[in-house]
């Protein structure tokens, strides 16, 4: 019989303080990414973070939850995100996987949501029958350098011997690119580039609805999922890459007034911009895009930013190569749609939920 232990914040941190997190064959959480958790300003004490299964005294699987609100109406709307799901394929038959969500229901009364999941983790939610899909996003993903060695035998694991090749070809093709790039002109106009958020663009931020403020993005700017290092090949989600770094860019008009505010995620090569305040056109935020994108040597940039894709459609600033669509699915238990109004749109912006951490 499955055996399932829940932990709160507190329970949480007396876990990995102890250690007794590293005792198993894999690990159901990351130190850091467990300390994010127990800092999120919308986790109460009582809220279930991680949820273990065991099976005869056997870790074989576990959930994390993510705790968010809406605000609608003065109401708060409590729910959690599902940032983790793993059972071990030895155990299936078993069925964790269900007995973990339907704990999850339990504990959050069935406010939950999900994004950026798997197809075949799609298929248990699916299964499950609770689930409804809402609030889609469309997206682009816009390539600048080529990364064949990374990107072929990842899709293709039968072509692994050729790497040696692909990285030969990456590097000639992105030497033609560097040397084009050179052109890329510096703007001309006033920026600053920050490692979190300042009082001034706190107050710029407040004119804007949103899903986060200026308190809880630095939380977890300071407390982040992905840490620069070697990955530990025990914990099977996001945890370490080679580079990580968030940069906060301030955007200023001639007159030397904060226009446009942007968080950007930089991690190995790969660009997101998980949040975006502007109160004007966007020609300088994609001119400021293409500056950095150039300097960084940044192999692709991920956007669901609306306004901002359909500005860089029009533009001819940017230096790439190639772009493509991308879709974003959210999932919504039917007891939390339930509580939301009529034509009720949350405008998600990309780093909502739990995006902005990996």
């Amino acid at each position: 019989m499955i055996a399932l232990k829940t932990f709160n914040r507190k329970e949480l941190e007396d876990f990995i303080s102890s250690g007794a997190f590293r005792q198993y064959d894999f690990l159901p959480v990351t130190r850091h990414r467990a300390l994010s958790h127990i800092q999120n300003p919308k986790a109460a004490d009582e809220d279930t973070l991680l949820i273990l299964a065991f099976y005869e005294e056997k870790l074989i699987g576990y959930v994390g939850c993510f705790p968010d609100c809406f605000i609608i109406d003065g109401k708060e709307i409590r729910y959690a995100w599902l940032s983790t799901l793993y059972v071990n394929p030895e155990y299936r038959k078993k069925r964790p996987a269900k007995a973990l969500l339907k704990k999850v229901f339990e504990e959050y009364e069935g406010r939950i949501a999900i994004t950026e999941f798997t197809k075949e983790a799609e298929a248990l939610y699916n299964i499950m029958g609770v689930f409804e899909y809402g609030f889609p996003k469309e997206g682009k993903r816009y390539y600048f350098r080529t990364d064949a060695a990374k990107m072929i035998p990842e899709k293709k694991p039968g072509t692994q011997p050729l790497k040696p090749l692909f990285q030969i070809l990456d590097a000639a093709a992105n030497g033609v690119i560097s040397i084009k790039n050179l052109a890329a002109p510096k703007p001309d106009f006033k920026y600053e580039v920050l490692d979190h958020i300042d009082k001034e663009s706190t107050d710029f931020m407040n004119r804007f609805p949103g899903m986060r403020n200026a308190d809880e993005i630095n939380t977890f700017i300071n407390y982040p999922w992905v840490l620069e290092g070697k990955k530990d090949e025990r914990y099977f989600f996001s945890s370490f890459a080679d580079t990580f770094t968030y940069f906060w860019i301030k955007i200023f008009d001639q007159n030397s007034k904060l226009k446009a505010c942007l968080l950007l995620q930089l991690r190995d090569g790969y660009l997101k911009i998980p949040y975006l305040f502007s109160n004007t056109d966007l020609d300088e935020v994609i001119q400021f895009l293409n500056y950095f994108i150039v300097s960084n040597k940044i192999k692709a940039f991920t956007s669901y930013q609306t306004q901002l894709n359909e500005a860089i459609q029009q533009s001819k600033v940017f230096s790439l190569i190639y772009q493509r669509d991308f879709h974003r699915e959210y999932l919504f238990h039917k007891d939390l749609l339930e509580l939301l109004p009529k034509n009720f749109n949350p405008h998600y912006q990309d780093g909502d939920g739990d995006c902005m951490m990996t």
